[in-house]
């Protein structure tokens, strides 16, 4: 279900918003709003502008819990206790101060090796193109007559400058290597020519590098020189983080506690964000606001009463000018687990029904007839129940309820590990040749019900929408419901002969045809139901051509999700198809040897398993698109408490 909301306001001098935080809010959970945005009509509003003290530190706190727990500092929960604010700021400065008095010349050391360490990195980047020209750097630097330039050409420049340029200038080009794109180099030009080449390299695409002059020796052994002191440097910062790591690592006890307290203050104060100002009789109050459940508002409010700088105002029937109200679905036992698979197609809007006791029974009971056997069903019970307890898996919850309806429908088909003969049949065996039939026709008759159930579940929810136009006109208002029944009715009479000749054919016939117009023309129709006004945006007759085609995919939406649950019988025969093939295989209802033992546990295993799996995909396949396309909106807010969770919420006093 979901819960009842108010809408809270609460009020008091502007310096007591930090006390009204840590003694109501951080104790009943409330949705805040922000208050200009609701109560903006006002013209003696303004915003609640205080500049955080905290932020700083905390930013500082947090690098450094981040050195200490080589973790996410997030993961580190913000204290959301009673503490005292500018003691703990001074406590936490006096600490960082204190580190860095300690840590201030290693970390100066750390930041230039480290830049030493970036240097290096660019050096081994520049020469190593060029390990292969087994020439002293520093002597080709020193060159008076002769000029030079290192660089790169692309491929495909360098093969037509080596075909028809090369022969026919006055320069050396000298390849240290090359891969699939660019070929590496330097070349060689008379001073007096030196232009005339430079121009025509630039014409090729030559890309120049620049050679540092304090590389000595061939590039080769430059390159080895520099990767010496690079790992020789990289030693020393490792050196200078675990000096640095053993200095934080000394008062990581403090450091963690101290970030997480003023973390938790510095979130309370900005709570500062989502509140108003106004001004009444010289004095500034701040105003904050917002969702409540219902019970809850009435705790704090009784509490609030005793308190002479808090007023608190909580309006039954307030409707927001920026958004309906936070939806928090309050499901208990075994209907609570299904809540994953409601909040994975998204949350209810408030004013619509929770699905979630629909999905769960819906759900368990198919999946016990698309997978029913006792002894799998146990197993899903008891394995899913020890996760759910041990674990908090909401999707262990599931499998355990599950499995209550395969054992249950394990007893209606008498399967107990795949043996069909061990226990007794108490409804029918869907494999036998006489009831494979029975079990397709019977799954698309319930998919039928669930339908039926889905399109009142609309029209309620249009209802409480105060919606009348969807309620009573359109493909899942009243219109497509009584067209959808009578059909049904029409085909039933006529496939079992025995029900005798449908009565009232023609007055059956004349509605199905009315609602077939309805819901053609349902979105001028809802308009006026609903006292808005409709225009054409295309003209008339491009819209009863939409209509039209609209009508026929309508139809077939209702074919289909009809058959579509066939697929629910199609599974309850598989399930027995492939425990009957394990039990041929292992040919142990003849004979018990070893090898057919283990052939049907391993079968169980492997069925259990998978089948388990495509069942669970499959049976919420029928519940998004056959089921909540017809009745759910998912567009819900969540309920999102400033203080604790709502089960951390305070108890009602004894």
């Amino acid at each position: 279900m979901i819960a009842k909301m108010k809408f809270v306001n609460i009020t008091g001098p502007k310096g007591d918003i930090d006390r009204v935080t840590q003694k109501y809010l951080l104790r009943y959970p409330i949705h805040l709003e922000n208050a200009l945005s609701e109560l903006g009509n006002s013209h003696t509003l303004t915003p609640f502008i205080e500049e955080n003290p905290y932020k700083e530190t905390v930013a500082v706190l947090r690098d450094m819990v981040q050195l200490v727990n080589h973790k996410d500092p997030d993961a580190l929960p913000a204290s959301k206790g009673p503490s005292n604010a500018r003691a703990t700021l001074d406590k936490a400065r006096e600490l960082i101060e204190a580190i860095r008095g300690k840590s201030s010349q290693l970390s100066a050391k750390k930041k230039e090796l480290e830049e030493q360490e970036k240097h290096y990195l660019d050096l081994m980047q520049q020469i190593a193109p060029f390990c292969g020209i087994h020439f002293p750097i520093s002597k080709i630097l020193d060159f008076k007559f002769i000029k030079f330039r290192f660089g790169r050409i692309a491929l495909n420049y360098y093969d037509t400058f080596s075909k028809y340029v090369y022969d026919n200038l006055n320069t050396i080009f000298y390849e240290s290597s090359r891969d699939s794109n660019y070929v590496w180099g330097v070349y060689f030009a008379p001073q007096s020519t030196f232009a005339k080449v430079d121009a025509i390299f630039a014409s090729m695409h030559f890309e120049r590098i620049h050679i540092s002059g304090e590389l000595t020796g061939t590039p080769s052994q430059s390159y080895e020189t520099t990767e010496t002191a690079l790992a020789d440097v990289r030693q020393q910062i490792t050196q200078c983080s675990l000096e640095l790591s053993n200095i934080y690592y000394e008062r990581r006890r403090e450091i963690n506690e101290a970030y997480s307290i003023l973390k938790g203050i510095s979130e309370n104060f900005d709570i500062r964000k989502k509140a108003a100002c106004t001004r009444a009789h010289e004095e500034v109050f701040y105003i904050l606001c917002g969702w409540m459940e219902a019970k809850e508002a009435k705790r704090m409010a009784y509490e609030m009463e005793q308190d002479k700088d808090v007023d608190i105002l909580i309006e039954d029937d307030y409707e927001s000018p920026t958004a309906s109200p936070p939806t928090r679905l309050s499901n208990r036992g075994i209907f609570k687990p299904f809540q994953m698979f409601v909040t994975m197609y998204g949350l209810p809007a408030y004013n619509e029904l929770d699905p979630t006791k629909f999905v769960a029974l819906t759900y368990a009971f198919m999946f016990g007839v698309m997978f029913g056997d006792v002894g799998q069903g146990a197993c899903l019970v008891i394995g899913g129940f020890l996760l759910y307890r041990l674990k908090h898996m909401d999707i262990a919850g599931i499998i355990s309820f599950c499995g209550l309806f395969s054992v249950f429908f394990g007893f209606m088909y008498g399967s107990l590990f795949g043996f069909e003969h061990v226990i007794p049949t108490l409804w029918m065996k869907p494999m036998e040749s006489e009831n494979i039939m029975t079990t397709l026709i019977l799954a698309v008759c319930f998919g039928v019900g669930l339908i039926i159930v889905a399109m009142i579940i609309q029209i309620i929810n249009s209802i409480r929408q105060k919606n009348l136009g969807s309620a009573l006109v359109g493909t899942n208002g009243l219109t497509g419901l009584i067209f959808y029944v009578a059909v049904i009715y029409i085909v039933v009479t006529k496939l079992i002969p025995a029900l005798g000749p449908t009565r009232f054919m023609a007055l059956l016939v004349a509605l199905i045809i009315i609602c077939l117009f309805a819901i053609a023309f349902a979105e001028p129709l809802q308009a006026k139901i609903n006292k808005k006004k409709f225009r054409l945006h295309e003209g008339p007759v491009m819209f009863v051509t939409e209509s039209v085609f609209e009508l026929v995919e309508i139809l077939l939406s209702f074919l289909t999700n009809s058959v579509s649950f066939i697929r629910v019988g199609a599974f309850a025969l598989s399930h027995a198809g492939m425990m009957s093939v394990v039990m041929m295989l292992s040919n142990i209802e003849n004979t018990a040897t070893p090898g057919g033992i283990i052939i049907v546990i391993f079968g169980n295993i492997l069925i259990s398993a998978l089948e388990g799996l495509i069942v669970g995909i499959q049976v919420l396949r029928l519940e998004y698109y056959e089921m909540f396309s017809r009745f759910y909106s998912g567009t819900g807010r969540e309920f999102k408490p400033y203080g604790p969770r709502p089960s951390l919420a305070v108890k009602k006093s004894k």
